[in-house]
């Protein structure tokens, strides 16, 4: 069964690598070989010791259920996406308006925009090219979808609520960068086949106020106690932590604390985690079976009919479930919940459970249910934490755990030990337990995060117990209890999270605090994890702390950079916007830093820090905000906050809140001219006198440059138009000349005009663009005039992040030809 769970979660995660769907001659191969390797499985154990004479040696015994178990998670996974990859907007539909009615079935998040939530579609009255996916992604938007609306206007959406909407929609799409989140796999997972927003919200009609959707029961449930503790605690700091702890819906927590969360190791706790449920079980465990075993005093005598056991497991299973269930069925939820129910079924059937086994269970029931979840950290933190333990542990003596010791003069009858001794045995089982986990998922941590966080085990010390013991059962105790003791409890698990909350932002202020390390290799990888299993085997296995060793090469790791000489340049898809990083043998330039999604959500904090821990990036030479524009200055905030000390050119006008920010700060003006390693970098726009004349827009004024390698040049000119690119062609003439050319204002139809790009010569254009952008960008026409010229076209929407090689020639890549996955449809 064990070799058969690993197997087939291995089978899963193959599937989850390919760049297109098995075939059905395949499929039907691979089923084959399932149908001829299983008798030799049963054979192996029905003639062990049969007329072969000996029982199947070494690995050969182990064969068929290993491959039965690969092979039947490769087609288990392909088979639920084809079901999932079923429904498809058709690419006609995209853009326009559809009225639609349906059932509002999650949770509707709020943010500074608007508000977002899922939308299940009943009824489509508008004629479409083809079906409407049956669950859509939806946004209900102020601002620019809404220009004649504020915030104030959009209505209050609950789960349950049934509305007739008119909404626009595309398909499924995202960011794709290295080390990035992958949205459109995330989308799949949930069985959102198309996103979109509403439109005319004046029509926008509710039809129901609660429509008996037995689905939507567990989310009116989570919207009732979310809006319950957030009126409760309305203003205070913490109460979107709280809103986590009781129903995990963690949008409102606010950027700065999930940074403090993660660099003191906690984050996992900022959830309903496998330790809440474990917690939540076993108190109700506890209180069923001492109920029980009085017969809720009475003189019913049910030990007698059922064993206090059994009822507790129960008990213990059921409200398990029903808390993951509130909670929103994270992996680490699951993973607790799924080993709970296999306890209980162990033991209402009689059987006894090997720990191992039940491992196992849980791990192929979280797979067979949703085989995306291998692509998240949270399922191999989640059970890799539990293995830790479980091999860890497997060597130690556990008497003094239980509380009794052997008496020392009969030798037979065990006697209770002191209260300070068992005291002591419990908390040196959990320094243990925190020693483990910590040592065991360090080569994990850095091969998924690039940083490990060297104050987590004082942090998990305080937290765990404090979080897990004390705030979450004051949270949910509060979110159910009558007034006024609601607020009370409610106001006490705030209090305590806000004194932990203190203690935790001082101890992630200190500057050891995280160890950041290059994303490890999986050759790297391996070692460590050979290394670590060596340093946490059993007592008695030799020179165990040589494991240390192994840590080596992981943690003292050194980002990768370019030959002397030669330079690699990474344009980042970031959407309607541009952001540029530019890397020498010992220097970096970050041109542009993307757009703001949000008041805090920006392309520096999600797309480009990201990249720059997972390459253990730790400081930039250089940052270029080209023009205040907010999709090229969007994500400069957060790279300042991360990088104070970065120098930073720029275009910006006096008084600009960034000035303010960096703590070295100079104009752009042509004429400037630097090198690093070998490679040339010369500012070309603007003029200093333009750029201290009054009224010139800032497109007008937008930094350019140009960077000379021996192998070729790069032409970045931000947001320039066809009057400053006439400018350039005067100034410099054939100096222009460059291999490459970031095309001039996302492809508009106001630049990149005839003389410039005949001036210029590139080879190569970039594209940094949005998906289905409300620009049109890139215009058909200037689309056109660069394939005229015979200029190879790359765009960020189509390619992904777009890397470029300066070396001894011109290479480029692009992300999605390299990560190349069935769920792209591309």
């Amino acid at each position: 069964m064990r070799l058969f769970s690993i197997s087939f979660v291995g089978g899963v995660l193959l599937l989850q690598q390919q760049a297109s769907l098995p075939t059905w001659p395949y499929v039907l191969a691979a089923a084959a070989c399932i149908c001829g390797l299983a008798p030799l499985d049963r054979l192996g154990v029905q003639r062990r010791y049969g007329q072969w004479g000996r029982r199947p040696v070494g690995l050969l015994r182990h064969l068929p259920p290993v491959c039965c178990g690969a092979i039947g998670g490769f087609l288990w996974a392909a088979l639920l996406a084809y079901l999932a990859l079923a429904e498809n907007l058709h690419r006609q539909d995209e853009g326009r308006d559809l009225r639609v009615t349906g059932i509002i079935d999650s949770l509707p998040s709020r943010s500074t925009q608007g508000l977002r939530f899922n939308f299940r579609v009943e009824r489509v009255l508008s004629p479409t090219a083809g079906a409407i996916p049956a669950r859509l992604a939806l946004g209900w938007y102020s601002g620019y979808h809404q220009p004649q609306q504020g915030t104030a206007a959009l209505p209050a959406l609950h789960a349950g609520q049934r509305w007739e909407l008119t909404v626009r929609l595309q398909r499924p799409h995202g960011n794709a960068n290295p080390y990035g989140y992958d949205y459109e796999v995330w989308l799949l997972e949930q069985g959102l086949r198309a996103t979109g927003y509403v439109r005319d919200t004046g029509k926008a009609r509710l039809l129901d106020a609660y429509a008996a959707c037995a689905t939507c029961l567990i989310e009116v449930a989570r919207g009732g106690l979310r809006s319950r503790i957030e009126a409760e605690l309305a203003g205070r700091r913490y109460s979107p932590v709280i809103v986590a702890l009781v129903v995990g819906d963690q949008h409102g927590i606010r950027a700065p604390d999930w940074q403090v969360f993660t660099r003191t190791g906690i984050s996992h706790l900022i959830s309903i985690s496998g330790l809440h449920v474990t917690m939540v079980a076993g108190l109700a465990a506890m209180c069923a079976a001492w109920l029980w075993r009085r017969s809720f005093f009475t003189a019913a005598q049910l030990p007698l009919v059922l064993p206090a056991q059994k009822v507790a497991a129960l008990a213990g299973a059921l409200v398990a479930w029903s808390y993951v269930m509130l909670a929103g069925s994270g992996v680490p939820a699951q993973r607790t919940l799924y080993m709970l129910l296999v306890v209980a079924l162990a033991l209402w059937s009689g059987r006894i459970a090997r720990f191992s086994h039940v491992l196992c269970s849980a791990l192929l029931l979280v797979v067979l249910l949703d085989p995306w979840a291998v692509l998240w950290p949270g399922f191999w933190l989640s059970f890799g934490a539990v293995a830790v333990l479980l091999y860890a542990g497997s060597g130690r003596l556990r008497g003094s755990s239980h509380g009794q010791q052997p008496d020392p003069g009969s030798g037979r009858q065990p006697v209770s030990r002191p209260l300070l001794a068992r005291c002591h045995g419990v908390l040196a089982e959990a320094a243990h337990a925190q020693y483990a986990v910590t040592m065991g998922l360090l080569p994990l941590t850095l091969l998924l995060f690039a940083q490990i966080s060297l104050v987590s085990p004082v942090a998990n010390a305080l937290a765990i117990p404090l979080v897990s013991l004390i705030i979450t059962p004051l949270a949910l105790l509060g979110s159910v209890a009558p007034q006024p003791l609601c607020s009370l409890l409610l106001w006490l698990a705030h209090v305590l999270f806000a004194m932990l909350a203190q203690l935790l932002t001082w101890l992630a202020a200190q500057p050891l605090a995280v160890w950041q390390a290059p994303a490890a290799s999986l050759g790297l990888f391996c070692w460590a994890l050979l290394g670590t299993l060596w340093l946490l085997a059993p007592r008695g296995w030799p020179l165990r702390w040589l494991g240390l060793a192994s840590w080596i090469p992981l943690l003292l790791a050194q980002a990768r950079a370019p030959c002397p000489g030669a330079m690699q340049v990474t344009a980042f898809d970031v959407g309607q916007g541009m952001a540029v990083l530019v890397e020498t043998h010992n220097h970096r330039l970050l041109y542009d830093t993307g757009p703001a999604y949000g008041r805090e959500a920006n392309a520096g904090s999600r797309i480009i820090l990201p990249y720059l821990q997972a390459r253990g990036i730790a400081m930039l030479d250089g940052l270029i905000v080209s023009h205040s524009d907010s999709d090229h200055a969007g994500g400069a905030q957060a790279i300042l906050a991360a990088m104070p000390s970065v120098p930073l050119w720029s275009s910006l006008p006096s008084g600009h809140a960034l000035l303010r920010m960096a703590g070295q700060s100079m104009a752009c003006r042509a004429g400037q001219q630097w090198d690093w390693d070998g490679v040339h970098f010369e500012m070309l726009h603007p003029p200093a006198a333009e750029l201290a004349a009054q009224g010139i827009r800032p497109n007008a004024r937008a930094c350019s440059m140009k960077i000379s390698s021996a192998a070729g040049s790069l032409l970045l000119v931000a947001d320039i138009e066809a009057a400053q690119e006439h400018a350039l062609v005067q100034r410099y003439g054939s100096q222009l000349r460059a291999s490459v050319l970031l095309a001039p204002h996302h492809g508009s139809k106001t630049s990149s005009t005839l003389e410039f790009l005949e001036t210029v010569q590139p080879e190569h254009a970039l594209f940094q663009l949005g998906y289905r952008n409300r620009y049109h960008h890139p215009h058909p026409a200037v689309w056109a005039r660069y394939g005229a010229q015979q200029i190879k076209r790359w765009r960020t929407d189509e390619s992904g992040a777009i890397e470029l090689s300066f070396d001894t020639t011109v290479q480029i890549s692009a992300y999605r030809e390299r990560h190349v996955r069935y769920w792209y449809g591309r």
